[in-house]
């Protein structure tokens, strides 16, 4: 078992925490429902267009 498989033994995982919170999801599928640009929500939330698209595929 190496290092990597040590840490998950563990319960530890890696890497910086989500910006996105289910708060912020939420505003964001609600002015995605009306019809809303991913551009302009994303500004709006102060995220960038790729994270706002990876996380709203991912609650799809």
């Amino acid at each position: 078992m190496g290092l990597a498989g040590a840490s998950q033994a563990q319960g530890r995982t890696g890497g910086l925490p989500s910006v996105v919170s289910e708060d912020v999801l939420t505003v964001a599928r609600a002015r995605k429902a009306k019809g809303e640009s991913v551009s302009t929500i994303a500004k709006a939330l102060g995220i960038s267009r790729a994270t706002l698209y990876r996380h709203l595929d991912e609650s799809a």
